[in-house]
């Protein structure tokens, strides 16, 4: 994929400018939580779309803390994986869940239309267009979330004492290259590793 055909990534201060944009939308819980998949699972729009409430609750029915995506919901045969869930969304699942009813099957969509049904990838993925269109957040996708996760979690693997191959895990990638063309390089961090050669 060509540099410039990528999906750009987000800043921390776009992030909150949607997240206080999404508060003032008609559907602000499912709208928060759709792009909190994104941005802070690293989802695909299939996925976000495939995403049921089995995936990401625990043997008591309540939201856990890990996100169990499993094969035929992920891209390809083999892109199912365990996410644990950052704080921030398994806030906004806790209270959708609820807002939902609590009690839903466990088969029922996470991310629901207006008529209580699941939306297709697709809608999706226009979803985000219509969002960052109205935003005015040019170049911005359905992928920008996904690219703003893996980079992200790039930045910060050593930190937590792990490598890119977790990135990879994370992501759901067969591929490390794959994943490596999804990270976006930092300007900042290249200058400081120049001083340090």
């Amino acid at each position: 994929m060509a540099q410039g055909k990528q999906a750009k990534i987000l800043t921390t201060k776009q992030e909150a400018f949607i997240l206080h944009h999404l508060s003032t939308t008609r559907y602000p819980l499912r709208d928060t939580a759709l792009l909190l998949l994104s941005l802070t699972a690293g989802l695909r729009a299939k996925e976000i779309a495939s995403l049921t409430w089995a995936m990401v609750t625990d043997a008591e029915g309540q939201v856990g803390d890990v996100l169990h995506l499993v094969n035929s919901a992920s891209k390809g045969t083999t892109g199912g994986r365990t996410i644990p869930l950052h704080p921030d969304l398994r806030k906004a699942l806790v209270v959708l869940h609820r807002a939902q009813g609590g009690e839903l099957a466990l088969e029922a969509s996470v991310i629901r239309s207006e008529r209580g049904g699941g939306l297709s990838a697709a809608t999706v993925q226009l979803w985000f267009h219509r969002l960052y269109r109205t935003l005015e957040l040019s170049g911005c996708s359905s992928h920008s979330g996904r690219r703003t996760f893996i980079t992200r979690a790039a930045r910060k693997v050593s930190e937590a004492g792990g490598s890119l191959r977790d990135v990879q895990q994370l992501a759901g990638h067969s591929s490390l290259a794959t994943t490596q063309r999804y990270i976006e390089g930092d300007s900042d961090a290249k200058r400081k590793l120049i001083t340090l050669i």
